[in-house]
């Protein structure tokens, strides 16, 4: 089945090249507040973050299709000492922009993936009441629907195509609330500058909330984790992302820099860029 991608280059706080319920399932992770790993510099403050969620959310519930799903990866942050409830705010938005709060995953990443950091190993230093301060290794992805699904609206041979394998949902327990997933280690050559969420995380997604065909929309594409999982999955894909400097890693990622790449079958799939002009929904370097 050949698959259309399209990379808008720009800001997602607007999303005017899409059209009213023109996306089927939406997979994103917004960059973390203010983290020195990932988009350093990028929000002033944190009502900035939260207003940048709030038109993200309300333009996210105009062009998703009614019925439809949201998979928001969110955390909190530890800035400077200060505990942002980032989780909790991003929840309340997305349900005052219309949506209903439908679940929430835990993704657990593996133990060794931390050490004993500073902040965790003062209770070493100091073992007494008062001085524990624990690394995190959980993320939230948080779930979202618009209205009801009509289930009836899927011809039966697509609902048969888009089957998910019940034999991986049990073996990797999908089933349940907290999905054990390895992350992208810092440092990784298509990620620098960024934090980008497992591969696994998006083809869930994808797998469980959409069916061949359809559109899956990424408003903060990063490296192009989500439209990658799209293309390999059947799905058309609309990523935007507002560092133009990534273009070449989204190409990469998706397999249209011209090399080859044994993940994509159908080389009748297109990918279509817009660049928007510099202003107020304009792209940075």
């Amino acid at each position: 089945m050949s698959t259309i991608h399209k990379l808008i280059v720009g800001n997602c706080m607007s999303m005017h090249e899409v059209a009213d319920g023109g996306v089927h399932l939406v997979v994103t992770s917004p960059p973390y507040f203010n983290a020195p790993f990932d988009y350093k510099g990028l929000f002033k403050s944190y009502g900035q973050y939260l207003g940048v969620l709030r038109y993200v959310a309300k333009e996210t519930h105009r062009v998703l299709q009614d019925g439809r799903i949201v998979v928001l990866n969110i955390d909190d942050m530890l800035i400077d000492g200060e505990k942002f409830p980032i989780v909790a705010d991003a929840t309340k938005i997305f349900q005052e922009a219309g949506f209903r709060y439908r679940d929430r995953i835990i993704w657990k990443k593996p133990d060794g993936y931390l050490r004993i950091s500073r902040r965790s190993g003062v209770i070493l230093q100091n073992p007494y009441p008062m001085y524990f301060y624990p690394d995190n290794l959980l993320e939230n992805i948080i779930i979202f629907q618009k209205g009801k699904f009509d289930y009836h609206s899927i011809s039966k041979d697509v609902r048969e195509k888009s089957k998910v394998d019940t034999k991986e949902i049990q073996k990797n327990k999908w089933y349940m609330t907290l999905w054990e997933m390895n992350n992208v280690m810092p440092g990784s050559p298509l990620e620098k500058g960024i934090a980008a969420f497992p591969e696994e995380l998006p083809y869930r997604a994808i797998k469980l909330f959409s069916y061949k065909g359809e559109t899956v929309l990424d408003p903060f594409t990063g490296s192009g984790t989500t439209m990658k999982k799209a293309r390999e999955l059947e799905r058309n894909s609309i990523g935007i992302e507002i560092k133009k400097s990534l273009v070449p890693v989204i190409k990469k990622k998706l397999g249209f820099d011209g090399g080859q790449n044994t993940f994509f079958t159908d080389q009748n799939d297109k990918l279509e860029i817009i660049n928007r002009k510099a202003g107020k929904y304009g792209h940075i370097s």
